[in-house]
């Protein structure tokens, strides 16, 4: 005896197969239950996690047109710029985290945000040089290094998957500072405090890109070695 009810068993058998896609008595496969098990194993592209990617795509041209708004130099509203800027900048922190912590990754989340990431410091760093307030070579700079490590991540992608580091957070920690002080107006002290912070960044940029390329040389060399060994197991 289970002390379990014929009724409450059968409803809970049917559930399962419901789920599953099995049937509940040794009959046929309940029709659906494959697509229904399917529905709840696959995160919805509509979770919260893309909706804040979405925001961020979102902001970038709101973001341009504060920008450029009155010619680029009225301080009310590059502080408006700065705003959406700032948005964009702390959803990062937190899209990637609820997607991985909630199981909400998806196909969208992992092509959309990076996109997102590097649309709105790249429209942040091109206004900024075509206005004049930062040297072209610091956004060639920064901008090169990401669409670089970007392409060198596809190209060892076969061979493994290069972890974000310490240093590339506290670079992208950096860049935001150091870019969103550029977007407001400062004026005395706090304008030479942001030349030497974006020269940080520039450093950490810099000196991060080189660590990929070698991470990247590393991850080659290792997945060759590891496909001849396997060939030479298979040989023998």
């Amino acid at each position: 005896m289970t002390g379990v009810p014929a009724s409450a068993a059968g409803g809970a058998a049917k559930a399962a197969a419901a789920v599953s896609g099995e049937p509940a008595g040794g009959g046929q496969p309940v029709r659906g239950g494959k697509i229904a098990a399917a529905a709840v194993n696959q995160a919805s592209v509509w979770n919260v996690a893309n909706l804040l990617t979405m925001l961020r795509l979102l902001l970038v041209p709101a973001f341009v047109a504060l920008m450029l708004a009155d010619g680029g130099y009225d301080p009310a509203w590059r502080s408006f710029a700065w705003a959406a800027f700032a948005v964009a900048m702390i959803t990062d922190l937190f899209d990637g985290h609820l997607a991985r912590t909630y199981n909400l990754v998806t196909d969208f989340g992992k092509i959309a945000d990076p996109i997102a990431d590097k649309a709105i410091m790249g429209a942040a760093l091109i206004c900024l040089s075509g206005l004049g307030d930062l040297p072209w070579w610091v956004t060639a700079v920064i901008l090169g290094r990401e669409l670089g490590v970007t392409l060198l991540r596809f190209l060892v992608i076969r061979y493994g998957v290069i972890p974000a580091s310490r240093g590339g957070k506290l670079k992208t920690l950096t860049q935001g500072v150091a870019v969103g002080m550029y977007i407001l107006a400062l004026t005395g002290w706090l304008a030479t405090l942001r030349f030497w912070v974006m020269g940080a960044a520039v450093v950490l940029t810099v000196v991060t890109g080189l660590d990929y390329v070698r991470q990247a040389i590393v991850l080659r060399r290792q997945g060759i070695a590891e496909r001849k060994a396997a060939l030479e197991e298979t040989d023998a």
